[in-house]
């Protein structure tokens, strides 16, 4: 069955629209099936379909594999229904939906455009249907078909952008003749590497081919000549090459036209070529030994030399020229020639596990096998122990096994030789997987030897022991989890209080939503700001954990809602896993660190003591010694301190290996990695110490330890908001957060003197501590809110930070005298004093005009990077990160605008009021006045028509002098005129 593989935790595919174009697909195949047309191409091929719900996954066990999952909003009906259990309301909870498995295969044919370009310029005679080169990388498969070269690349959830997937074959090269495709197995810079070998009108180039995200693209070097203009002869050809991605070097084995074979070097950051090594003609002569040494003074015999290919391993160095031979080299210029390996057979290609191991397979499917750092090539199929392995095989009736088979290739997989055999039983051909066991072959393979020795009247055979210890084992051990950068996380199914403790699809769906939700969290935990609590499952809990008793109290009672308990230790990120034992896998180092582990050797009892003597003998090293390789020893530095411990005959090595901070440059986290090695042997050990156990027998004594120098893997710098508040609370002694606050992002006043703090966060171990070096601080964007910030220019940021601005355009200023190599900024670290806050006339934050009642404000958008200024690490942090600062202060002009206009009408309101205050009581009286004369002149007229209905007639004066009103107030000529009325 064809699967995809599982969705990585750390990159979740994205909520989308459900699409159901499987079934589309699936409908339309049926539907042309039907066609007659159809009916003798796809006769004899054959579908296998699968559907699966989610209440079916792990009934195959193994054979279950998530495919490219759509994630749809299935149980948030069911998570709304969860009234009393610790999950967030406002949060849109997801799941994995069905999903549909399809394989349709057809003997012999494959769905590409294999036409033929053969012309002058591609010598190729022969046509064939089969592909001669498959190489796949984590996202790619390339395949060449004659001189043609496709691939195809999967839309994987591990790819940043998987719209990159192939619909179909891709040729790429098209006017090329490829004649080999040869892999690279390290990547480097974050990409992965191709190479391609043409012949005919382009012989003596190579094609680079890189990989990224998905992405591929080929180069051909050397750009403008050819390596067979550099090397004696008129004609060359490439047979093989291989990409040293750290040194980014190309090493070829070129033949000349007079049969000569070089091992030359092309550097592609400098264009230059090197000789390095001319192959010898012919076969040396090494009679019984082990090696030999390539030097001037070496015989040899009439077998030619036929070289076949390269192997270079990065990790410890070593490169491999093979073909009828095997030589080796630590240095590319001198070689030891491996006597061990028969010249009558020629190697077809090698494999290496990378942990010390390798094995070659010759064009007659003979499997060699040996160690690096040794010189014994052990044949293991067919031998002696092969032949006994297999009778054993069929005596069980193995499926795996058959009289009559053929290895289609052999392959390393978890430490572990696998071989690849089809077997030719008729009626039941097949293609099968299965162990090569070489310990246990090669335990048979072992000679026996034993003496006999008298015991009384008996006789006993006592066996030699071949192992110099009788046990090995390390302690003291770095953790495997924060050795090899592991992050970790466990998820465990909810409680149900059904009486069986069944699930059902509520359960299984509420299961898959927390799943879901911790990916996302952990995909999500990636933010400038560092949180409290360095956990990215803080935020889940971080409101519930007061109410943990209470729902557990629910449950416990048969109270909770839909009979679920979801217990929130159950979800959480483990930094300290236990259970480690053995040498990690890979170590990794940054700038400086060390790492220490103690290998206790048990030896056998008459280690320490001799027949002659009763006590310790003083050449114990001769029976029992560790030795440690490094392979780059002007990188790391390693001390062995010894201690025997007589009573128990075991020996104690303490290991320390430490970085000597010279053979790494800063990049990004995980990039510009320097690989490397320590080679770990016992003397003696090497082919003769096998272990069994339950799970196989495993060679023991020798051990390739791999070592990444560089920035680790999960290492963040992080902003410390926390403390840079808190500092600044201490040093402005005063309230400075905005009046409506956000937890999320605080705010900072302009005129306090910002100095912030950073965070190293490891997400492996969960350390988090202060960031101590150095770094450079820029304004690279910002706005008024957070909807209209903006990123700023080159020249912009230049005139925004720099202290050589002469436009008067800085946004801020700080006392540190200490600046980058070019003065453009300045180079700051946590003693530094801190920002000062400018917003000078021409920079964008000058003179903001207050959109409310609230002061000015501006988000700035600022960069702080420690490339080429901090010595402390390898890692190349590079951290941007929103700042809020409020209380800016407006222009001079503006200011003294808003002040004039102020106190202008602050002197016209004075005015205003002395005058009202010294008119108002004449006006009031005017007023007065005005009223009484307005009546007095109505008066009369109303009297008038009072009198003449009443039957007599008062003249005018009489009439006004004898009213009076009740309580009016006068003028002073009225009273007068008013008595002299009376008077009359």
């Amino acid at each position: 069955m064809v699967s995809r593989p599982a969705m990585s935790p750390v990159s979740p595919v994205w909520p989308r629209k459900p699409n159901l174009w499987a079934f589309w697909v699936l409908r339309l195949v049926l539907l042309l099936s039907l066609k007659s047309w159809a009916e003798d191409t796809l006769q004899h091929c054959t579908w296998l379909l699968v559907l699966n719900k989610f209440e079916k996954v792990g009934l195959h066990l193994s054979k279950d594999r998530f495919q490219d999952h759509e994630p749809i909003d299935t149980v948030a009906k069911v998570f709304q229904k969860l009234t009393d259990s610790p999950i967030d309301p406002s949060e849109n909870y997801l799941s994995f939906p069905y999903y549909l498995q399809i394989n349709f295969s057809c003997p012999g044919q494959l769905s590409i455009d294999s036409c033929w370009v053969g012309s002058f310029y591609c010598p190729i005679l022969g046509f064939s249907a089969t592909i001669h080169d498959a190489i796949a990388t984590e996202s790619t498969l390339f395949i060449r078909q004659n001189q043609l070269v496709y691939y195809f690349t999967g839309t994987y959830s591990t790819l940043f952008d998987k719209s990159h997937g192939s619909s179909r074959w891709v040729r790429v090269l098209p006017s090329e003749c490829i004649k080999r495709l040869c892999p690279v197995y390290f990547s480097g810079n974050g990409s992965e590497y191709v190479l391609a070998l043409t012949t005919g009108k382009n012989e003596g180039y190579i094609h680079i081919g890189t990989i990224t995200d998905g992405l591929v693209s080929f180069e051909m070097v050397p750009d403008g000549w050819s390596v067979c203009e550099k090397l004696p002869g008129k004609n060359c050809s490439i047979d093989w090459a291989t990409y040293i991605t750290d040194e980014r070097n190309l090493l070829l084995l070129v033949k000349i036209d007079s049969g000569q074979f070089y091992l030359v070097n092309f550097n592609t950051e400098f264009k230059t070529l090197n000789i390095l090594y001319k192959i010898p003609e012919f076969i040396p002569e090494a009679k019984e030994l082990d090696f030999l040494v390539l030097l001037d003074t070496v015989t040899y015999t009439n077998t030619p030399m036929t070289p076949k290919g390269l192997f270079f391993n990065t990790l410890n160095n070593m490169l491999y020229i093979w073909g009828n031979f095997i030589l080796q080299s630590y240095n590319r210029e001198e070689f030891i020639f491996l006597a061990d390996f028969p010249k009558e057979s020629t190697i077809k290609y090698m494999v290496n596990s990378f942990k010390g191991q390798m094995a070659v397979v010759t064009e007659n499917e003979e499997i060699w096998y040996f160690l690096e750092g040794g010189y014994d090539v052990y044949q293991v199929v067919p031998s002696q122990g092969w032949r006994t392995y297999l009778k054993l095989q069929k005596m069980q009736k193995s499926p795996l096994y058959s009289t009559n088979e053929s290895l289609v290739s052999l392959f390393y997989q978890d430490e572990n030789l696998f071989q690849l055999v089809y077997l030719f039983d008729v009626g039941k051909e097949r293609l099968v997987k299965r162990l090569l066991p070489v310990g246990t072959l090669m335990e048979y393979n072992l000679p026996k030897p034993f003496t006999v020795v008298n015991q009384g009247n008996y006789k006993m055979i006592t066996f030699t022991n071949t192992c110099p210890f009788k046990a090995i084992h390390a302690v003291d051990v770095p953790k495997k989890q924060h050795a090899s950068r592991t992050e970790s996380y466990v998820a465990l199914p909810p409680l149900v209080s059904e009486s069986l403790g069944f699930h059902n699809n509520n359960t299984l769906a509420v299961y898959q939503g927390l799943v879901y939700y911790l990916l996302w969290l952990h995909s999500k935990y990636d933010k400038p700001y560092a949180d409290p609590v360095h956990d990215p499952t803080w935020r889940w809990w971080q409101h519930k954990t007061k109410d943990k008793d209470y729902f557990f109290y629910l449950f416990s009672n048969r109270l909770a809602a839909e009979g679920i308990y979801i217990n929130m230790n159950a979800y959480q990120k483990l930094y300290n896993m236990s259970g480690d034992y053995g040498i990690p896998d890979l170590f990794f180092l940054d700038k400086g660190n060390w790492f220490t582990f103690t290998v206790v050797l048990l030896s056998h009892q008459d280690t320490f003591t001799s027949s002659d003597s009763q006590g310790p003998t003083i050449n114990v090293d001769k029976k029992l010694s560790l030795s440690l390789v490094l392979a780059d020893p002007e990188c790391l530095s390693v001390t062995a301190t010894r201690e025997f411990l007589l009573n128990r005959n075991t020996l104690l090595t303490k290991i320390k290996v430490i970085d000597k901070k010279r053979c790494s440059e800063q990049g990004m986290v995980g990039r510009n990695i320097k690989k490397t090695s320590m080679l770990i042997k016992v003397l003696g050990a090497p082919g003769n110490c096998i272990q069994r156990t339950y799970l196989g027998d495993h060679i023991q004594g020798i051990r390739l330890v791999p070592i990444f120098i560089g920035c680790p893997p999960g290492k963040r710098l992080a902003f410390d908001v926390s403390y840079t508040i808190k500092h600044s609370e201490e040093i402005n002694k005063h309230y400075f957060d905005c009046v409506i606050k956000d937890a999320e992002m605080p705010c900072f006043l302009f005129r306090d003197l910002f100095q912030p703090f950073f965070l190293v966060q490891d997400l492996v171990t969960g350390d988090s501590g202060s960031f101590l070096g150095s770094y450079v601080l820029k304004v690279v964007g910002g706005g008024r809110t957070l909807n209209t910030i903006r990123d700023y220019t080159e020249e912009e940021i230049f005139r925004y930070n720099s202290p050589l601005d002469t436009t008067n355009s800085l946004i801020w200023k700080t006392k540190v005298e200490r600046t980058t190599e070019d003065k453009k900024f300045y180079i700051m670290s946590h003693e530094s004093p801190g920002v000062e806050w400018l917003c000078l006339e021409n920079s964008p934050c000058y003179d903001i005009i207050p959109q409310s009642i609230y002061p000015p404000e501006f988000f700035f958008k600022l960069l702080v990077s420690n490339r080429g200024v901090d010595n402390s690490t390898y890692c190349d942090y590079k951290l941007t990160f929103i700042v809020h600062i409020h209380g800016l202060p407006l222009s001079s002009k503006r200011s003294s605008f808003i002040v004039m206009v102020s106190t202008s009408f602050f002197i016209a309101l004075v005015v205003f009021y002395i005058l009202f205050c010294l008119v108002w009581p004449h006006i009031v009286k005017a007023w007065v006045s005005f009223r009484w004369k307005i009546h007095n002149m109505m008066a009369p007229e109303t009297y008038s028509s009072s009198s003449s209905s009443g039957g007599f007639t008062l003249h005018s004066h009489s009439s006004e002098g004898s009213f009076e009103g009740p309580s009016r107030p006068g003028t002073k000529e009225d009273n007068v005129q008013a008595k002299r009325a009376k008077v009359a």
